[in-house]
């Protein structure tokens, strides 16, 4: 109903007029803050609301924008949310092009369907700014809950949410201290096992490839878990010897080559994307892996165990994960309480490419 456009003009809006953002950002806003925010009447406030065509064109922009920028919802439309049940839940990823988000959602539509609801998804290609729309949209369309992925996400998603009483969770990841429902994994923890394995093999001079920071939490908690665990060993990830890259096979070749000069005999990846980049490069290089360089992965896609040398990394719970996210959501929106959080362990999948004997689970 409302276009990416209003939204950004929200952002426009909302930096002049800043205090009276924060203000009415902090309590549910009524459609008399949002014409006192749009500098119009309640009356045309209703009339847009209702596709008045008596309304003009500027203004309307104007009460579209002040909308946006408040995450209103009115009020009879979030009672009739609350209220009247689709059987309908929503998902919105990052992106279709991971395996590990199809498997996820795949088994998240069957425990969805098991219950009797349905599943609405959509993509927002990491930018939050535009999942900003998905999460009106989903809201719009009367889901009765709603999956993210992640912990990050612009405030105005988390006020859509709670203004509307949709029942929503966070998936792919766990942290205890923040307010909202997790059901997932810690990234961080994840890779304390990943450095201990290639600390326990020898390894001193280690590098990662990690995926790309700025709007993805999950990979930014790897890159945090790694400087962790490898300080706890009191040894350091120089930024020298740290590449962020895009999920691609093609941006791990490239990236590869300059964090090689730092001499690492060991890198950690991202996720197995960027693994399975790492390794054909190096192997095109004339490297031994794991002889020259050992390579671990994230996420335990079946090409993982299929490559030559096959990938060591973590396993990642991701049908379960899918449906406990599905379940948890129907139980809080049947039982009309809050999400429950639940937290999914990971496992070190040990493999040739981190071990010339091969030992270990596979």
């Amino acid at each position: 109903m409302y276009a990416l456009t209003f939204t950004l003009n929200a952002h426009t809006i909302a930096k002049n007029q800043d205090n009276s953002y924060k203000s009415l950002m902090s309590k549910n806003p009524t459609q008399t803050d949002v014409a006192r925010y749009a500098q119009v009447s309640t009356a045309t406030v209703s009339r847009v609301l209702n596709g008045s065509p008596l309304v003009r064109a500027d203004v309307r922009e104007r009460v579209e924008a002040a909308i946006a920028a408040l995450a209103y919802v009115p009020h009879e439309q979030a009672r009739a949310l609350v209220m009247r049940r689709t059987r309908t839940l929503g998902a919105i990823i990052p992106t279709l092009n991971n395996a590990i988000f199809a498997e996820g959602i795949n088994a998240l539509e069957q425990a969805a369907r098991l219950r009797g609801y349905t599943l609405m998804i959509s993509v927002s290609n990491y930018d939050l700014e535009g999942e900003v729309m998905l999460v009106r949209k989903m809201v719009e369309r009367g889901v009765d809950g709603l999956m993210l992925v992640g912990n990050q996400h612009a405030p105005e998603a988390f006020a859509l949410l709670r203004n509307s009483g949709v029942r929503f969770v966070n998936g792919w990841t766990h942290d205890p201290a923040l307010r909202m429902a997790n059901v997932g994994f810690s990234n961080r923890e994840a890779m304390f096992p990943v450095v201990d394995h290639l600390v326990a093999s020898g390894h001193r001079n280690i590098g990662m490839l990690a995926g790309l920071c700025t709007m993805n939490d999950r990979a930014r908690d790897r890159l945090i878990g790694v400087k962790e665990r490898l300080a706890h060993h009191g040894l350091a990830l120089l930024p020298k010897k740290v590449a962020e890259v895009p999920y691609s096979v093609e941006h791990a070749r490239a990236a590869l080559k300059p964090v090689l000069k730092t001499d690492i005999t060991a890198l950690i990846c991202g996720n197995d994307v960027i693994a399975f980049g790492a390794v054909f490069e190096a192997l095109a290089l004339g490297l031994s892996v794991p002889g020259d360089l050992a390579i671990t992965g994230f996420d335990n896609l079946a090409l993982a165990r299929e490559l030559s040398p096959a990938i060591t990394t973590v396993d990642v719970p991701t049908e379960r994960m899918g449906e406990c996210i599905a379940n948890s959501l129907i139980d809080a929106v049947e039982r009309e309480e809050e999400v429950v959080s639940r937290r999914l362990p990971t496992k070190l999948i040990v493999r040739a490419s981190t071990s010339i004997q091969g030992l270990g689970p596979s």
